[in-house]
């Protein structure tokens, strides 16, 4: 459905105007909108590129149907991620809002125009509630960093089982003379081989070395990558939250996960246990009847749940009082993986403190109480 606005109204709509809602369907090269009245009637519909033009004419066609209050946006974090910050800047109030669960879906089909109208819905009803991640500032940064790096030493680590897997068959006297090498001797060897020849009579035997240095020079790069990317994650961490690389077993990588989990808005989480729940490390309820017990929660960013693992690992081997707490619970009949995840909650309140309080006022993994 498609109603154009009054061409009367001005492009920016007064305070006394009729508050509206606007919802809108993300995609890659396109986004479609939609608009209710505060009372849930559509009053229009209508697709827009996903560029800058599109992004002002989409907020310029919603404003055209009174004061918007309020905007529910599908993929905040992907393709809503630019209309988001544009409609941010504009003072509107954005929440983010999840895909329409599968009964609606089946019950009312699957067009763009339909899901921007839920995307208002939930806007209107504040079912979605989410506020979304500002991506404007060090943590974006960060994330961008950490995934040009993780690229790096994944590919990395690729070149290196191949090397070691062209070692296997080359000739004899070259897989000898490069035996008992340590990695960055191997990989500095390998590098530093002549060309072959490529009139060689054993063209295998060519072939090997070639890919060798190939290999061997393409580690070097990609090693040297991570490396100036490793250090541009530190200088972001250090910017926004210099208190966390102060913490034992909180390194650049870990630091960087756990806020690119929280977002340039941390804010947006009320409360410890929210930021928790969003690492995956809040128990669940899992009660039934007489039966009342709490199961593992599988769920949250699994980056950020693997980071506070790792920290936990690190404050395990060298942080006395966290050895401690792990014998006196262990004593208490408590198994190591279940004190492992007690630790990861202390951790997930600690990041949380550090990050959204003065360092003086949380309650951190020192002061581990008796009870998980």
């Amino acid at each position: 459905m498609t109603r154009m606005p009054d061409p009367a109204q001005p492009g920016h709509a007064t305070a006394d105007a009729t508050p509206v809602l606007l919802g809108v369907d993300t995609h890659k090269g396109m986004h479609v909108a939609a608009v209710l009245t505060a009372v849930g009637v559509l009053v229009g519909s209508k697709a827009f590129p996903a560029t800058a033009a599109g992004y002002r004419s989409l907020l310029g066609w919603a404003r055209g149907f009174g004061l918007v209050i309020r905007a529910g946006v599908e993929c905040t974090g992907s393709y809503g991620a630019a209309l988001t910050r544009h409609l941010r800047q504009a003072g509107i109030q954005v929440v983010e809002v999840n895909q329409p669960d599968k009964a609606t879906r089946r019950r009312r089909g699957k067009t763009d125009a339909v899901d921007a109208e839920a995307a208002a819905r939930a806007a209107l009803s504040e079912r979605a509630t989410a506020v979304p991640k500002s991506g404007d500032g060090h943590v974006e940064a960060m994330r961008v960093f950490k995934l040009a790096r993780d690229s790096a030493v994944k590919s990395r680590t690729q070149a290196i089982n191949q090397l070691k897997a062209v070692l296997i068959n080359v000739d004899p006297v070259l897989r000898e003379s490069l035996a008992g090498l340590g990695a960055k001797t191997l990989i500095r060897s390998c590098a530093d081989l002549a060309e072959p020849d490529t009139n060689d009579a054993a063209p295998a035997h060519s072939a090997a070395v070639y890919t060798l240095r190939l290999l061997a020079r393409r580690i070097q790069q990609l090693t040297a990558e991570a490396r100036d990317l490793e250090r541009c994650i530190r200088d972001a961490v250090a910017a926004h939250s210099p208190q966390l690389l102060e913490r034992v077993g909180v390194g650049p990588d870990c630091a960087a996960a756990l806020l690119i989990t929280a977002g340039d808005n941390p804010e947006r989480l009320h409360s410890e246990a929210s930021f928790a729940a969003l690492c995956g490390v809040s128990p669940v309820e899992a009660s039934s009847g007489k039966t009342q017990r709490r199961r593992l929660n599988r769920g949250g960013d699994r980056q950020a749940n693997a980071a506070l693992y790792r920290i936990v690992l690190s404050r395990l081997r060298w942080d006395q009082r966290t050895r401690d707490y792990l014998e006196r619970r262990l004593a208490e009949g408590k198994t190591r993986r279940e004190v492992i995840r007690c630790i990861k909650r202390y951790v997930a309140r600690e990041i949380y403190n550090l990050t959204h309080r003065p360092a003086s006022s949380p309650r951190t993994i020192a002061d581990l109480p008796d009870a998980a």
